[in-house]
């Protein structure tokens, strides 16, 4: 009987060969990654309201292993449903069969153990679909809302000019990736009291592009259960996979809960997981504008969380801002220059900061070190000034997210400069800073605890200007009083993290 066996291992099979039929990259371009069943199974097991009438939306189903695994779990349940709709997209054709063959063994599944089952597969774009249905014109002709939504959603940008961005905004939805459209929609699309669980990179938990779809999912979705992996290779090993990704459980409705549960898991497989409960207000901090979501998944992630309490000090009160470094080097390609030369000005790019301080010129290496002065160029350039550069993007191999130097400007003849698009830095109204400020607030942002804070917000290697602003600071007395200890390169991070201790009254335990 197939009620008595694992349909998502039946289907485990399938997935690994189509998988390997079709190129990676082909998937990739589309954004396509098939779920694996362990990470299936997991997520259908998440779904925890009991439904007689179940009906399953799955938007993107692949080769339908999660509206499968739902299946499975549901048929499980006592009470068990006594009736089961799926309304599976997927715009890949070639799945057409392996998605047939699904829906049958989920029919026959359902007719085993009595349960009245339908299944629909529609070859149309999901976003186009949905965003008519929630602007009514399905609703009216009688189609119920969703009892559940289980979804991978493609993984890809959308482009500025697209047919699916101008859906989207026109139906007010503004985001940048389809991942979030699609979670956007699906939960859109539930009943009140309906559950949601979506697998997704973690990367919409902060910064700008994702604001507005977590301010919408906040007060769609009552958040439950977020869970993590602490590998970024083992969720989609079979893919090669590197974007941290979570899964999201919630109920349709405004009300958040108090708490929620933070889960995390050591591999792909789920067979360690570890949790906790915390507060909703500590994922989500109250009176934060653009609702950055923090994952404290353990002890160490929650103590840095409540000492950076400590820290109430805002970028204007301290008269500094942030920007992103003017220069983008492909659209500036023929005023670059690999060495310095005559009309020429320093351009420093992220492999120029090393050990808390700049390190420039950079000879042999592949990035120019300077920049043409000329009519085209005094736009991208800044004056040569004592400032805090902040790489935007840092390696996975680097031992910390955010990597700060110092820029000396006694290190320059030259009376202008140019900052690469890949570095920020913190300026004054576009003035310098006084040099011990400088070297406190680099020593603040080198430290342990800032890296560890910024980790419960950040799921990926990139540190946007956003996100500095959002940060709070030292006072700007203390910040001087830390730039004193600090030469002409950064102290070791054991010294480091004692000086942010001693001059801020933060204990050692971090």
């Amino acid at each position: 009987m197939i009620a008595e066996t694992s349909i998502t291992r039946r289907l485990e099979a399938t997935r690994l060969l189509v998988g390997g039929i079709a190129s990676r990259k082909e998937r990739a371009s589309i954004g396509q990654f098939f779920t694996p069943s362990p990470i299936a199974d997991f997520m259908a097991s998440l779904f925890d309201k009991p439904c007689r009438h179940a009906r399953i939306l799955d938007p993107g189903c692949g080769v339908g292993t999660l509206f499968a695994a739902l299946i499975q779990q549901l048929m499980q349940r006592d009470p068990k449903p006594d009736t089961i709709e799926v309304v599976a997209y997927e715009t890949d054709t070639t799945l057409e069969r392996c998605l047939r063959k699904t829906i049958d063994l989920c029919g026959q599944a359902c007719a085993e153990r009595s349960i009245e089952f339908s299944g629909s597969i529609l070859t149309t774009d999901f976003i186009s679909s949905a965003v008519e249905q929630m602007q009514g014109s399905l609703f009216r002709s009688g189609a119920p809302h969703f009892t559940h939504a289980i979804l991978n959603p493609p993984y890809r940008k959308i482009n500025g000019d697209s047919h699916t961005r101008r859906v989207l905004s026109v139906a007010g939805l503004e985001t940048s990736n389809l991942y979030a459209a699609f979670v956007w929609l699906a939960a859109g699309l539930l009943a009140p009291g309906g559950e949601i669980v979506a697998i997704t990179p973690r990367s919409f938990c902060n910064g700008p592009y994702f604001r507005h779809f977590r301010k919408a999912l906040i007060d769609m979705i009552a958040l439950r259960r977020i869970h993590l992996f602490q590998s970024r290779k083992d969720a989609f090993k079979d893919d090669s996979v590197l974007q941290e990704n979570v899964i999201l459980y919630g109920v349709r409705d405004r009300r958040q809960p108090s708490s929620l549960r933070i889960s995390v898991s050591e591999g792909g497989d789920l067979a360690e997981i570890k949790s906790r409960r915390v507060s909703f207000n500590s994922v989500v901090v109250p009176g934060d504008k653009d609702a950055f979501i923090h994952l404290v998944e353990d002890d160490s992630g929650q103590a840095a969380m409540e000492r950076m309490t400590v820290f109430e000090t805002t970028l204007d009160e301290l008269d500094l801002e942030v920007s992103t470094g003017r220069v983008v080097d492909f659209r500036a390609r023929e005023f670059l220059r690999d060495e310095p030369e005559a009309e020429t000005v320093p351009l420093l790019y992220p492999c120029h900061l090393a050990d808390g301080s700049t390190q420039w010129p950079l000879s042999g290496g592949k990035k120019p070190n300077a920049i043409a002065v000329m009519d085209e160029t005094m736009g991208l350039l800044v004056a040569t000034d004592c400032y805090v550069l902040v790489k935007r993007f840092t390696s996975k191999e680097e031992p910390r997210r955010v990597v700060a130097a110092v820029l000396d400007p006694g290190r320059f003849r030259a009376q202008w400069l140019g900052i690469e698009n890949h570095l920020n830095y913190f300026h004054s109204h576009g003035r310098g800073v006084s040099p011990n400020l400088a070297k406190g607030l680099a020593l603040f942002l080198n430290s342990t605890l800032l890296d560890r804070h910024f980790r419960l917000f950040s799921g990926h290697t990139q540190v946007n200007a956003t996100d500095l602003r959002k940060l709070r600071y030292p006072t700007r007395v203390q910040l001087v009083r830390m730039g004193r200890h600090v030469g002409d390169t950064m102290p070791s991070q054991e010294v480091i993290d004692q000086t942010l201790q001693r001059e801020c009254g933060i204990d050692d335990q971090t």
